[in-house]
């Protein structure tokens, strides 16, 4: 049944109790969304601008078939309700598979248990928004109509509480309530937000099917000052690394030693003294899988591990823990922690919920902010989700992390970042870019409830796209054998990421057949499905790399440290770099994704020291070879053009 049938078929049972308990009694359901929003906000004395900014904001008017956010928000209006939602299983860094720092050298260290988690402590907005409409909490979950007059009413609840005017520019404060943010920062930040959408107005088709559109009003001009009146308490005055209006705060991760007995005992980061020392070059995107509150507990715990950033779901709120000079514990990989900076969104990879368009936009100014300062390249080389995190070494490949997972919008993101995913060549290219179209790309998975293992996961959009052994959906995904060393095919489970690759990813092109593309990929040629009337990739230029004239393989690593000479007269010792579980062969391309990176490791394994960087004349290369990033020596290889 639609949503809107459903609506319907609700609005009779609840009409009784809806006069009882709602000076505003109740219309008749509107069939289209745009037209829902405007009933709605002319019910309730909003302006429909000010109502749809605000539902953009939080889910792109988006219905996510009744799913919560992974703030507990639900539908257009994110109407939060965090009962039900069980305890968060926060086994992320704490589930014994991925050391976080990645650094061999020294002993595994897994960080301490988590402690149980807890569900949301935000507002409970759904009571009130049964209270105002005398809708049930149910119908507010699952129908949109439904859902969109609850987040009207209770808007103008805020706006009479406030005693504020009728124009949209006298909306601020309450649509600054409405955020749920605790400090006057985050609370601006994100009805700056919304009257920036009002000045330029955006448009676009929801996830199930509506056409909406917010009209530009250029020349509004909102009451700013009402915030002071909203009670929240005032940001912090510790200086934190951040975008200017964006609102962090600081939450540090502490730099302790918790056993004096023993030098290594010590958490929960390293100090350096980056980029002087050791240059940023990576952003890794993250999810918390546990929620805000709980995550910032763990990152000020010395026996834990540490991050950047973290990020809440709800409005985007933004606590920064470790400097980027410093290198946290994060990624586990050490090569990749001395180089990037990591960000935790409030989240979970595994569940099919979503991420609201606040956190997305704070993330993604947040990420323009640290490139433009480490100058480091927006694109998907460099801005890395955990799950392109390479191994060390192959005993450490199948127990690496696979967050953000397979619904995080990449392109949506990367559109927020100004460095949209476009074709820049013809229809046979030698490259493609990896772009489904994230709304309605629904390919099968499953795994998504821990409950019920073998249940398909939610319908929802997705970033991934399968690759088959050959060109049919019939035929077996195609094989990883880091993560399968038996040899077994890939699978559809949500975690299982051996056999697809993500939105922004670039692969050479080994063959096209029909309305399928193969792609070299872990050794093999990998297919999708990839039809002009649908395509799942763009085409693309730019350089690739194959083993030089005269070698059938090369071997493949996972980090990029010094030769063996490099070490001597340091006091360091040598860190060996074993090949992974692939190879690159002869006749094979893949794209190149940066070019001579080179080689350092970072030696920092005692409380006070020392804290060496040896470097190497060996150089290497990062490659799009699968799912993960890796890297080849440039003595192994030769790059030639793709265009």
């Amino acid at each position: 049944m639609s949503a809107v049938r459903r609506h319907l078929a609700l609005g009779a049972a609840f009409a009784v109790l809806g006069a009882l308990l709602s000076p505003v009694s109740a219309t008749a359901a509107p069939a289209d969304r745009q037209d829902a929003f405007t009933a709605a906000a002319t019910e309730f004395g909003v302006p429909p601008t000010v109502l749809l900014g605000v539902g953009y904001l939080l889910s792109r008017w988006d219905a996510n078939a009744g799913e919560p956010s992974r703030g507990a928000g639900f539908g257009p209006l994110h109407l939060t309700d965090a009962r039900g939602l069980g305890v968060a299983p926060d086994t992320h860094h704490g589930d014994g598979a991925e050391d976080p720092r990645g650094d061999t050298a020294r002993p595994l260290q897994l960080p301490e248990p988590a402690p149980a988690g807890v569900s949301p402590a935000g507002l409970q907005t759904i009571d009130l928004a049964a209270r105002l409409t005398g809708t049930a909490p149910s119908a507010l979950r699952s129908d949109p109509v439904a859902n969109i007059r609850g987040g009207a009413a209770v808007l103008a609840q805020y706006q009479r509480e406030l005693g504020g005017g009728s124009a949209p520019g006298d909306w601020y404060g309450a649509v600054a309530r409405y955020s749920g943010a605790t400090d006057t920062a985050t609370a601006r930040r994100f009805a700056d937000e919304v009257f920036e959408l009002l000045r330029t107005g955006t448009e676009r088709v929801t996830d199930d099917g509506h056409r909406v559109r917010l009209a530009a009003d250029p020349g509004i001009s909102p009451r700013v000052s009402q915030v002071d009146g909203l009670g929240l308490r005032a940001p912090k005055p510790e200086a934190t690394e951040c975008p200017k209006n964006l609102g962090c705060e600081w939450v540090p991760a502490p730099y302790e030693h918790y056993d004096p007995s023993k030098p290594g005992s010590y958490g929960n980061h390293d100090q350096a003294d980056r980029p002087r020392d050791l240059k940023i070059k990576y952003i890794i995107v993250h999810d918390t899988e546990g929620y805000y509150d709980t995550t910032l507990k763990l990152v000020q715990n010395p026996k834990y591990v540490s991050w950047q950033y973290t990020l809440r779901s709800a409005d985007g709120h933004v606590a920064q823990h470790v400097r980027a000079e410093d290198v946290a514990w994060q990624a586990g990989n050490w090569y990749v922690n001395t180089h990037s900076i990591g960000l935790e969104h409030e989240g979970f990879a595994a569940k099919g919920t979503w991420y609201t368009e606040a956190m997305y936009r704070s993330s993604a100014r947040l990420v323009r902010y640290l490139a433009k300062k480490y100058d480091i390249p927006l694109d998907r080389a460099h801005i890395l989700g955990h799950d392109n995190v390479p191994g060390t070494t192959p005993a450490t490949v199948r127990g690496m992390h696979w967050d953000p997972g397979p619904y995080w919008d990449w392109a949506h993101y990367f559109d927020l970042l100004g460095a949209p995913f476009h074709a820049s060549t013809g229809p046979w290219a030698g490259i493609v870019t990896i772009k489904p179209d994230y709304a309605s790309n629904h390919p099968v998975m499953y795994g998504c409830d821990s409950a019920k293992p073998a249940d398909p996961c939610p319908v929802r959009g997705t970033t991934s796209v399968f690759l088959h052994t050959e060109p049919s959906a019939d035929a077996p995904l195609v094989k990883d054998p880091g993560l399968r060393p038996d040899g077994s095919n890939s699978t559809r489970h949500v975690s299982d990421h051996g056999g697809r690759v993500d939105t922004g990813q670039r692969f050479a092109v080994a063959e096209r057949r029909g309305e399928w593309t193969a792609i070299w990929y872990l050794g093999q040629k990998a297919w999708f499905h990839n039809p002009r009337a649908k395509p799942a990739a763009v085409n693309s230029t730019g350089y690739v790399v194959t083993p030089r004239p005269g070698l059938t393989e090369v071997p493949v690593f996972g980090r990029a440290y010094p030769e063996e000479a490099a070490y001597e007269g340091t006091g360091v010792p040598y860190q060996p770099i074993a090949p992974l579980q692939y190879t690159m062969r002869a006749g094979e391309k893949y794209v190149l994704a940066e070019h001579e990176v080179p080689t350092d490791y970072y030696f920092a394994q005692n409380w006070e020291g020392p804290r060496t960087v040896v470097r190497g004349k060996d150089r290497y290369y990062q490659v799009f070879f699968g799912h993960r990033a890796f890297f080849v020596k440039a003595a192994d290889v030769r790059v030639s053009p793709s265009w």
